[in-house]
């Protein structure tokens, strides 16, 4: 590996869990699909709920705005965030390089569920 998390050498009993789903996953915002995808990846981390991080290619990227917030995950890496045009700031983040555990979700989009209505069905 050339890029560990760190936060598994801390914590080796952290389990982090990301596979497809076999469900299609919509996003929307004030009625407006934003995303809609049938190959979301489903992440399972600890006691929290479950997050789904679609594909760009299946994102309207261009509803999309890059901020300059940022936040670290020891156990994912660096994510960058995306505001929503005219919608919710930092709706939308991504894991542009994230550490070798997490390559899986490499610049997939994820968004907030108190941001965006998520269906997954």
């Amino acid at each position: 590996m050339t890029n560990p998390a760190p936060g598994f050498k801390q914590r080796p009993d952290h389990r982090i869990q990301v596979k497809p789903t076999s469900v299609r996953v919509q996003v929307k915002f004030n009625g407006e699909l934003i995303a809609d995808s049938r190959d979301a990846l489903v992440m399972q981390e600890g006691t929290y709920a479950p997050v789904y991080y679609v594909p760009r290619g299946d994102v309207k990227v261009e509803r999309l705005a890059r901020t300059s917030h940022r936040t670290h995950c020891p156990f994912k890496g660096d994510a960058s965030y995306y505001s929503i045009v005219n919608g919710p700031e930092n709706a939308v983040w991504s894991y542009e390089q994230p550490y070798d555990e997490m390559t899986l979700i490499k610049g997939l989009l994820a968004f907030y569920p108190d941001k965006v209505e998520i269906s997954a069905t």
